[in-house]
């Protein structure tokens, strides 16, 4: 089923099938800060926090990276795992001159597949082959426990509901 969001309001078409709560989450391998192929499997049975974003180069991303890492600090077996388009020196450089160093940072610059996979893909407009805004909890198994497609691309996902999922699972 096609997914949408919205960037100031205009409608914005995605790509593929948005996770739902109860199924096992898509492999997937993505690229670290040091140019490391990392799979869903390397977080073992962590839980999650897929904290979905466009780019850190934006003030929502900036401020959501900064949020989840804060909460990331206090959390047990738990790992929070931000996604985007941004190569991984740029996410390396900004977490560096942000003082994070609770989260993970993975890039699509191998495995734009899971743009799709997780049906975060923008199709159109000005932001077209970045993702959507999304956060994804999943349990030690790796089954999603609560997503939010975050409706405008432009606003904060709900950090609470997150952490309520995260904390019961």
């Amino acid at each position: 089923m096609k997914q949408s969001t919205t960037l100031g309001g205009s409608p914005v078409q995605l790509n593929g099938d948005f996770p739902k709560t109860g199924q096992t989450a898509a492999a997937f391998s993505l690229v670290n800060k040091d140019l490391q192929d990392i799979t869903l499997a390397s977080f073992g049975n962590k839980r999650k926090v897929l904290n979905i974003v466009p780019s850190l180069d934006t003030p929502t991303c900036a401020a959501s990276e900064r949020r989840f890492n804060q909460l990331a600090g206090s959390l047990d077996n738990a790992v929070v795992i931000t996604i985007s388009a941004d190569l991984p020196f740029a996410m390396a450089r900004f977490c560096s001159s942000e003082g994070l160093d609770n989260v993970v940072n993975l890039s699509v610059m191998r495995g734009r597949e899971f743009l799709r996979n997780y049906g975060v893909e923008i199709a159109s407009g000005v932001l077209a082959g970045l993702a959507a805004r999304a956060v994804i909890v999943l349990d030690g198994n790796n089954v999603v426990r609560y997503t939010e497609l975050v409706s405008e691309i432009k606003n904060e996902p709900n950090y609470d509901a997150a952490l309520a999922a995260l904390q019961a699972c």
